[in-house]
């Protein structure tokens, strides 16, 4: 065993649907009120996880949240049994119930921010669960998350938790899907990259128009200093307004990256090449590699449409990297071409492609890169960590049964009036903390 980077996925819950409810997602707008495969979507994500695992990477899974969440409706004065709730909610105010029965939990690039101990001036792993605050259905999970994360994460002398920021636009905070972090070896100190949408105290500063920035520079300045990181090893960029209000809602949307290797679209950030030469700076004299796609090749359109960049970029044992993208990379002919030149070409730092179906997760707006949580662990941080949440063939056939036996395989928005649809999640889940040894992380069961 050795230092790596650690993969946690999202189990897609019970309750996933289409119900549009994210503005400046186009893929979540676009499919508002299709039919959902809950089941169907649950293991497709399970299958990339264990198919990675199986590749040797070290991959571990993320419980999702509760849902319906009857407790937030009873917050907003809905009363009296479950049932009633539920059925007087979807009455007088259906948008609501659809929010607190959203699975957006799925998407566990959103959970957190995760520095490692090679970068922190204790020597621990850091975690900061995202507040989200830029949307009502994802604001209402970091208390859950992160009981999850510390359930997964649970051994005091390796891992800080740290609760979320203020549940403010001020420091609107969306984990690390705005999030980096560069190095040589996973083992060394690292440059954390934290990309943001607007400078939140800053009235004079540039925004996007039409679609809102839901990440604050105050937000990552917070986080910078809840984790202990040095500055000379954190760079701060703008996300470029303009591609925001092109639905380019995160930076994992436009740019990825891995070890020593960024991959980003050339309209990502504002005054690029700054922020190139303050990350080579920050990086020091080590090769420091930037595949930046033209528009040209990939307009950013496509780049949206197709998820190119809401990838994961991932080291493989002899060396080479390999991106792993959704199918629809493939059905998109200006991104598949790319993708194949870049894998010709003797020159590139991408060596292999490899495609999975991940559509029930991409209709609602999230590709490979939003599924996962990236946490480097040591070789005693990872025997620290909650064995059960790892995945292997055992477990991901115990999973997989979990999910056959419990899943719909079809969830409409109407079906959310289901009362019915809060007790089989609730049974779900309850067998789920054992199969995962969490403890009682869900509300129902504390």
């Amino acid at each position: 065993m050795m230092t790596v980077e650690a993969n946690f996925d999202g189990l897609v819950g019970p309750t996933h649907n289409y119900a549009g409810l994210s503005r400046g997602n186009k893929a979540s707008i676009n499919h508002g009120g299709s039919a959902a495969n809950p089941k169907q979507a649950a293991l497709q994500g399970l299958e990339k996880m264990r198919a990675l695992s199986q590749l040797g990477f070290v991959q571990g899974i993320l419980a999702p949240q509760e849902r319906p969440d009857v407790n937030m409706l009873r917050r907003l004065g809905f009363a009296g049994s479950d049932a009633r709730v539920i059925e007087d909610a979807a009455r007088q105010m259906p948008a609501v119930l659809a929010a607190c029965s959203s699975a957006s939990s799925m998407w566990t690039a959103n959970a957190a921010t995760v520095s490692p101990s090679a970068d922190t001036a204790d020597g621990k792993v850091h975690f900061t669960p995202a507040n989200l605050i830029n949307k009502f259905h994802r604001s209402i999970e970091h208390d859950v998350t992160g009981r999850i994360l510390q359930a997964t994460f649970n051994h005091s002398e390796h891992f800080v938790h740290h609760p979320a920021l203020p549940s403010t636009d001020y420091f609107g905070d969306e984990g690390a899907a705005n999030h980096t972090r560069f190095c040589q070896d996973y083992g060394d100190q690292g440059v954390e990259f934290f990309v943001y949408g607007k400078e939140a105290f800053n009235p004079d500063a540039l925004i996007p128009q039409k679609y809102p920035a839901r990440q604050s520079l105050e937000a990552s300045q917070s986080v910078v200093r809840l984790h202990q990181l040095n500055p000379n090893k954190v760079v701060y960029a703008q996300q470029n307004p303009d591609v925001i209000d092109q639905g380019v809602f995160h930076n994992d949307v436009i740019a990825v990256g891995n070890r020593n290797l960024l991959f980003c679209h050339e309209q990502a950030f504002l005054n690029q090449a700054a922020v190139y030469q303050s990350l080579q700076q920050a990086y020091g004299s080590t090769p420091f590699h930037i595949v930046e796609v033209p528009d040209g090749k990939v307009p950013v359109s496509d780049a949206v449409k197709s998820y190119l960049f809401n990838s994961q970029l991932l080291s493989l044992e002899d060396g080479r990297t390999l991106i792993v993208v959704p199918s629809e990379c493939q059905k998109t002919p200006a991104v598949w071409s790319y993708l194949q030149e870049q894998v010709a070409d003797s020159t590139s730092p991408i060596d292999e492609v490899r495609v999975f179906d991940l559509r029930q997760s991409m209709n609602n707006g999230g590709g490979p890169a939003c599924l996962r949580l990236r946490v480097v662990l040591t070789e005693q941080e990872q025997l620290a960590t909650n064995q059960n949440c790892l995945i292997n063939d055992g477990s991901f056939n115990k999973l997989s049964d979990w999910v056959n036996k419990h899943y719909r395989d079809r969830l409409t928005e109407q079906d959310l009036a289901d009362s019915a649809l809060v007790n089989e999640s609730r049974a779900a889940l309850d067998e789920l903390t054992e199969i995962l040894n969490l403890g009682s992380v869900y509300p129902f069961q504390r």
